[in-house]
């Protein structure tokens, strides 16, 4: 989308600068006006463009159904600046940020299943569902602000499930119930913060800034959590040999 795009630098102004005199856009048009999405403007610098291309950067409405009106009048109304994400939008996005992840979360679970039981496959298919579907339609009621921390939230959310199942897993005590208890609580929230975190690409009202500041300061509590979760996930394969 123009906002992903914009915040990643795909759509901005070396871009569509280079786009211009690609086009011969001067020999195509008589005037020196370029309309542009309103949601490309953290993306590009409109006097910039003007003084590379010689064409002003007039900003458009936000939705493109709202492209005829705009043009008949040059006029955006307030309704045509409002930036909204409901519902219908974040559910729309939801197959997109699935079909990324399904693939591994195919594999995953297949690997988990033969390992440690359905139980722990079906665990793999609920957070990837949980981070990719369950995240965007909860998001505005997930309390905090930063996407990584809603996740975890919501992965912690997820894990309590599977652990009280797993621990009911015959044979435990003492250590090994400690283990098993830990392990989706640590692995389900770091993938559900990850996948949330991922979704910042997605909204209308993230900052490439906020974004930067997330992944400095949370990936490296996912890495972490995923990576302990992991050694002891096999550790307590070996302690039940």
């Amino acid at each position: 989308n123009v906002w992903c795009a914009a915040g990643k630098g795909t759509f901005g102004t070396d871009e569509l600068v280079r786009r211009i005199d690609a086009t011969g856009l001067s020999g195509v048009v008589s005037h020196r006006r370029i309309i542009l999405p309103q949601l490309s403007a953290p993306g590009v610098s409109a006097h910039e463009v003007t003084r590379r291309t010689g064409f002003s950067v007039e900003y458009g409405p936000v939705r493109v159904r709202d492209l005829p009106a705009y043009l008949a009048t040059r006029t955006a109304t307030r309704e045509m600046r409002t930036v909204r994400f409901p519902l219908a939008d974040r559910l729309v996005l939801c197959p997109m940020e699935l079909v990324h992840a399904f693939l591994p979360m195919i594999a995953v679970a297949v690997v988990l299943y033969f390992l440690a039981g359905p139980v722990a496959g079906i665990a793999a298919v609920a957070t990837v569902l949980a981070g990719t579907i369950l995240f965007p339609t909860l998001l505005p009621v997930i309390p905090t602000h930063d996407f990584s921390t809603k996740g975890f939230i919501l992965g912690a959310i997820i894990a309590i499930p599977f652990a009280g199942a797993f621990v009911q897993a015959p044979g435990l005590s003492g250590l090994t119930q400690v283990i098993t208890v830990l392990v989706p609580f640590l692995l389900i929230p770091a993938v559900v913060a990850y996948l949330a975190l991922n979704f910042t690409g997605s909204t209308t009202f993230t900052s490439r800034t906020g974004v930067k500041k997330e992944i400095f300061r949370y990936v490296p509590a996912m890495v972490l959590m995923a990576g302990a979760g992991t050694v002891l996930g096999i550790a307590l394969g070996v302690l039940r040999l």
